[in-house]
């Protein structure tokens, strides 16, 4: 059964509160409504949630200072930020504090759902999710079994490092799709490791030396500036 997306609500008008938990869950959403930051910290600590819908005009701790802090302190889940500001210069400040999208009140419940649903498709491409998992691909001489991990070139084993492993698999894992650098280290080195978007660029590096023909023109692994990598593979059925 798929899961739901989970969302967490920030507002300290319990009204509206309400009417974002009632209108949300009706759309398809798991939703947790609470009343300030602090609240907020102790539910991002016991478990994670796909986005959070904020609002700024709040006391004593504002939605502006919220979202600063949690970036701050290294948190990436999507934030949309509600206002009743509708000043352009309040929109870029609030972008620029670290808030996804930005959404003007009074609105329309249709129009926060379509926000809600664009920040997590988003979220999702720029996370580069796994889309294949238990199939097998195929570039160049080599055949990726991704459920077992095992590399085949012209039908022969083939070992490599466990680290070109992991990262083979984890741009295998999304083939023909870009794969941002962070989530590389992620899905490498785990989310806690302090790494360097330079470790990615070493990997890669001596990974395109071990799987293609001139590492200087790579065919199959290709660098997407501003983003990160893509593995060039055939999937097969």
């Amino acid at each position: 059964m798929e899961t739901l997306p989970k969302i967490i609500v920030l507002d300290d008008e319990a009204e509206l509160r309400n009417m974002l938990q009632r209108f949300l869950s009706s759309q398809g959403f798991e939703v947790r409504v609470v009343e300030n930051g602090t609240r907020l910290d102790r539910f991002l600590q016991r478990e994670p949630y796909d986005l959070l819908v904020l609002d700024w005009m709040m006391e004593p701790e504002d939605g502006l200072s919220v979202c600063k802090r949690l970036r701050a302190e290294g948190q990436t889940l999507p934030i949309l930020m509600l206002t009743a500001k509708g000043d352009p210069v309040d929109k870029v400040i609030g972008l620029e504090t670290g808030a996804d999208d930005y959404l003007a009140k009074p609105f329309l419940p249709q129009e926060l759902v379509a926000r809600v649903r664009a920040l997590l498709r988003r979220q999702k491409i720029a996370a580069g999710d796994p889309t294949h998992t238990q199939q097998i691909i195929r570039f160049g001489d080599f055949r990726l079994d991704l459920a077992r991990q095992k590399l085949y070139r012209d039908g022969e084993p083939f070992g490599i490092h466990s680290a070109q492993m992991q990262l083979l698999t984890a741009l295998g894992s999304s083939p023909n799709r870009a794969v941002s650098r962070d989530n590389l280290i992620a899905r490498t080195r785990g989310r806690d490791h302090d790494a360097l978007d330079r470790s990615i660029d070493v990997q890669v590096l001596r990974l395109r030396q071990i799987v293609e023909e001139d590492p200087g023109k790579p065919r199959f692994i290709k660098t997407v500036w501003g983003v990160g990598y893509m593995l060039l593979a055939d999937i097969e059925s």
